[in-house]
């Protein structure tokens, strides 16, 4: 977040609680809750696997810092990191639809990767993820101030 220089430390404090409240009210509006996660998987199996792939759950968990997601298949059971949380529309989709491909096989052979092909953004997603992860792995440099 970018501010004036010529702002005084309250006026700094007060700004960046302003807006970040604002982006939490943002975000809270843009995140799926788990019904509609479960929704939306349905959806995408219809479009992509037919409907073959039919998990009976599907949430977000905020144990996973390492995954994005991860799929137990004598299950059903589907469940995504909160750290895709805002993140592109594309991006949760592909996740959802790779550990849906998981319910129809479980590693990661070519017939698993043969599923994927059908959604035009795995490459863009996959990209996308990547680059979240090699941020990640940056070395944290303090916030610019406008001058």
């Amino acid at each position: 977040m970018l501010i004036p220089a010529r702002m005084s430390e309250a006026e700094e404090r007060r700004w960046v609680g302003v807006m970040l409240d604002k982006l939490a009210a943002q975000e809270s509006r843009s995140v799926l809750g788990d019904r509609e996660l479960t929704e939306r998987s349905l959806h995408l199996s219809e479009q992509y696997f037919e409907g073959r792939a039919r998990p009976t759950s599907v949430r977000w968990v905020t144990n996973q810092n390492t995954r994005w997601g991860s799929c137990t298949p004598s299950e059903g059971s589907i469940r995504l990191s909160h750290r895709l949380q805002g993140m592109p529309e594309y991006v949760v989709d592909y996740v959802l639809l790779h550990e849906l491909a998981h319910l129809l096989v479980p590693g990661h052979g070519p017939r698993f990767w043969r599923l994927l092909d059908g959604y035009p953004r795995t490459e863009r997603a996959r990209g996308y993820l990547e680059g979240v992860v090699a941020a990640e792995r940056l070395p944290h440099l303090p916030a610019a101030r406008e001058e």
